[in-house]
């Protein structure tokens, strides 16, 4: 029965490591529950109604991708696109919250549409092998960035862009979670990851890092969804910047989503010999009809999540996984409080070493040849320091297509980059 609906394989696979990993996961990226719903508050939307239509977008999600795609990647709303539309579209451009996620119901019906039309697969086809296996690079140090960044490691500096923090209880407690996370790995412990997460969380009490509040109770009833759900203003959709709007939303949760399946599929060992990924269409579906739910409940775009790999690093290869996740997303509408506890600090260490681990995929790279290392280190370095997965791949795929034209190797280049890299360019003119 759970091979039939999550491709759990008994023979290859141990129900343990797919539970553990599915929880690690969820303890890794459950940081979206207390995130989102702080950003996008500041549109004046209801920030309890936000935290349930988080919590609800990522369980739905993650369990269509558990049992369409039997996959151990889970989804929630993304990063970097909630800040676009709480900051860009509402506060920047002057749409309403309500016309906001009209825009995002919009782009997630598109979704649905080009990923049943295969326009999705042919894009990810159209992503040449070398970039793939620096996008599962770039993704690793991105990741390990975000731990870095989440802990106050590395923080902002007017003279240099980024540089070293200081060293507070909350970076000193990240350090030991690095190195507890990387020697639990070696020593090859099942439930490392998750090990230091939890050990990180209650060392971080009596240090001031993991916040217990007064009269702490791990149960709250969930709260209501009415003041924004199916709150849609779709009048002032019909004009020229709204499209630009959609496509570059389109751009966006493409390569994000596309970026993160293949870089975790790379570290899982799930891509086949020519690096495509068995099911990717069904993985996109999930993730399309996630969108366009979050967006009922009241929500940004949901894209899979780079933490995924958290949970992979610890075995989990199935949908089982996914279903684990999924259903602690469910869980966290009664027991928000008690997940809420674990601090940034407390998952330093996973997202570290994780991005160690994704880091195998370098060999891979072909780098004798500079029109295929340029691009590739182009994926590499954008990625980390433009903050988006997106932006790193729609660089590197346009360097990737304008060396090719200029040292003559125009068949290399199939017709679907040719489009793509013209709509790159339109992007950035009218973006």
């Amino acid at each position: 029965m759970l091979k039939k609906l999550f491709g759990f394989d008994k023979k290859a696979m141990n129900l343990k490591t797919e539970l553990l990993a599915g929880l690690t996961t969820f303890l890794t990226m459950s940081y979206i529950l207390a995130v989102n719903p702080d950003i996008l508050g500041t549109t004046s939307m209801d920030k309890g109604s936000v935290f349930t239509a988080t919590a609800l977008s990522s369980a739905v999600a993650t369990l269509l991708m558990a049992f369409i795609a039997k996959m151990p990647f889970a989804l929630a709303p993304s990063m970097g696109i909630n800040t676009f539309f709480a900051f860009t579209l509402v506060q920047g451009m002057g749409y309403s919250w309500q016309s906001a996620l009209a825009i995002i119901f919009v782009e997630g019906i598109i979704f649905i549409l080009i990923t049943l039309g295969n326009i999705r697969e042919k894009i990810v086809d159209s992503i040449p092998p070398n970039l793939r296996y620096a996008i599962s690079v770039g993704i690793g140090m991105f990741i390990a960035f975000i731990g870095l960044k989440n802990a106050g490691i590395i923080v902002a500096s007017p003279a240099t862009f980024v540089t070293l923090g200081k060293f507070t209880p909350t970076a000193l407690l990240a350090f030991f979670g690095i190195l507890v996370s990387g020697a639990l790995l070696w020593k090859q412990v099942r439930g490392a990851l998750f090990i230091s997460i939890i050990l990180c969380t209650l060392l971080g009490i009596p240090l001031g890092v993991t916040s217990l509040p007064e009269n702490f109770l791990p149960v709250s009833v969930p709260q209501s969804l009415e003041p924004t759900f199916l709150k849609f203003d779709f009048a002032p959709l019909l004009n020229f910047d709204t499209f630009i709007i959609i496509l570059i939303l389109i751009f966006m949760d493409i390569f994000n989503t596309v970026g993160t399946l293949i870089g975790a599929a790379a570290q899982a060992n799930l891509l086949d010999k020519k690096g495509n990924l068995p099911g990717m269409k069904q993985a996109m579906l999930a993730d399309a009809i996630g969108t366009t739910f979050g967006s009922v409940c009241g929500t940004s775009t949901v894209c899979t999540y780079v933490e995924s790999a958290a949970g992979i690093a610890e075995g989990g290869r199935s949908g089982l996984t996914a279903a684990t996740t999924g259903a602690l997303f469910l869980l966290a509408l009664f027991f928000s409080p008690l997940f809420l506890l674990v601090p940034g600090a407390a998952t330093t260490g996973s997202l570290f070493v994780v991005g160690v681990m994704m880091m195998k995929s370098i060999k891979e790279v072909q780098l004798t040849d500079l029109s295929e290392a340029l691009p590739a280190f182009t994926i590499i370095l954008t990625i980390v320091l433009t903050y988006s997965i997106a932006e790193g791949i729609t660089l590197g795929m346009l360097s990737y297509t304008l060396m090719k034209v200029l040292t003559g190797q125009f068949r290399q280049i199939s017709p679907t980059l040719y489009v793509l890299s013209v709509l790159f360019v339109l992007r950035y003119v009218f973006g």
